[in-house]
């Protein structure tokens, strides 16, 4: 591994690029520290040491925090984070089937694929500048939403600290959509997911620090604790990465093209297949549930000081409890075979495989080849669905069981180790490539990732 990391910097190309990313890196994360004006830092300081004690929305809020790098307790620039030009991209995924003028630009190439790059960069300025008016006035009185007591948040409340803040948010939200841009055309790997997970990754210091308090500081948590916990945190990360690289593979075989005395019988070229992800869905799911279940503690919140009647619902909804971990489960199940139902198109892949004169040994090309896709997907989904639910509550139990700090638990599964694995497991597949192609070894002393090595991926 360590001649491997060396071997990065002894191509320029690959060297720059590095570079490159570390230099913007470091950028964004000065961005998500630059705090803004017109907050009275202490005061915010006791607002989020109110919102860690009191669970509910301050479970949501530190949750968001996680994923800004904490730049939302410092309230910076980036405060937003670059999650809004996420979910844009992600509407615009989930529109794309169901719209035929965008999925008509999704085949246009490259010049379609700009119109769909402006549109999202677009549709990012109207979720900050939404985003960025109701963060100002949670500022201004964070009583009515969260039922806290601190007050004087805002120096000078009004029109024109709203104003500034959502210009300022909004500015730097596009400041990290552009950095992030030049990350993935520059440097090295998906640049808007390496910037969210630098994000979560600022967070580990900290967890660090606080199981190091637990173990000096408690006296019932002792080194064996410390050791099954570590334990526990290998086996959940090997579970995640299993999790990110499984894939059921479809052989294929191609008709020859090959006239004369050897005749027109069927070929199968080396290691070609049709990968079906386990985790087709990846990480939206968790993103799309998190997202259902942020907004029900705070509107309940916020209703109950006129109607107090609703706080009847407000326990299916307590982060942890047993009705919200059912509530999330089913979401998340629910939501990864929505996302498969859009994205993932049988017909149309059996009829490309049909035109390249391929097919599946045993199944019919056409109608047949895509039945049997959306069965073989669907059997393969439901795995995924069930293991992605049970690495999602993960973080939850630890929280719940374990009294654990909600930082520290969210390590342990969840949307922040699902990233983690993901994005450096794309970066790290990039960097190998470069180097397997100036005849360098990769990272692995035996070759490249399995789920990676060779074939053809159709």
């Amino acid at each position: 591994m360590w001649n491997a990391l060396q071997n990065c910097f002894k191509i320029p190309e690959l060297r720059k690029r590095i570079l490159i990313t570390i230099g913007i890196i470091a950028l964004c994360r000065l961005a998500q520290n630059i705090p803004c004006p017109g907050l009275d830092p202490t005061n915010l300081n006791k607002l989020f040491e109110q919102l860690k004690s009191q669970g509910g929305a301050g479970d949501v809020v530190g949750l968001i925090d996680v994923f800004s790098g904490g730049a939302l307790r410092r309230f910076a620039v980036a405060a937003l984070g670059i999650m809004p030009y996420i979910t844009m991209s992600i509407i615009i995924q989930v529109l794309s089937p169901v719209l035929p003028a965008l999925e008509k630009l999704k085949r246009e190439g490259e010049s379609g694929h700009q119109k769909i790059t402006q549109m999202t960069r677009i549709g990012t300025l109207v979720i900050c500048v939404i985003q960025g008016g109701m963060l100002a006035m949670s500022m201004e009185n964070p009583n009515a939403l969260f039922g806290t007591s601190v007050e004087g948040i805002v120096i000078n409340p009004g029109w024109g600290f709203r104003i500034m803040t959502v210009l300022i948010l909004t500015a730097g939200t596009v400041i990290l959509m552009w950095l992030g841009e030049r990350i993935s055309d520059a440097g090295v790997g998906n640049g808007a997911s390496l910037i969210i997970t630098i994000g979560i990754i600022e967070g580990l210091p900290t967890a660090f620090e606080t199981i190091k308090q637990m173990y000096l500081g408690d006296s019932t948590f002792t080194i064996l604790h410390l050791l099954l916990l570590v334990a526990f945190f290998l086996l959940v990360t090997a579970a995640v990465v299993n999790l990110t690289l499984g894939q059921r593979r479809v052989a294929l075989q191609f008709a020859r093209t090959t006239a004369g005395r050897r005749g027109n019988g069927p070929a199968q070229r080396e290691n070609s297949f049709i990968p079906l992800r386990v985790n087709y869905a990846n990480v939206m799911p968790i993103i799309f549930g998190q997202a259902l279940l942020m907004f029900p503690p705070i509107l309940i919140g916020a209703i109950a000081k006129k109607w107090s009647g609703i706080s009847v619902i407000a326990p299916l909804f307590d982060y942890g409890s047993t009705p919200y971990m059912v509530i999330y489960g089913a979401l998340l199940i629910g939501f990864t075979f929505f996302w498969v139902a859009n994205q993932f198109n049988p017909l149309q892949i059996a009829d490309d495989l049909k035109r390249q004169g391929a097919y599946i040994p045993g199944i019919r090309p056409g109608q047949a080849t895509s039945d049997f896709l959306d069965n073989t997907m669907t059997r393969v989904t439901t795995i995924g669905a069930v293991y992605l639910t049970v690495v999602a509550l993960l973080p939850i139990i630890v929280t719940q069981q374990f009294e654990m700090n909600q930082l520290v638990a969210s390590y342990f599964g969840g949307a922040s180790l699902l990233i983690i694995a993901g994005v450096l497991l794309d970066t790290i597949q990039q960097v190998e490539s470069h180097l397997l192609t100036h005849r360098y070894d990769g990272f692995l002393s035996r070759g490249q990732l399995r789920s990676r090595r060779g074939g053809q991926n159709v």
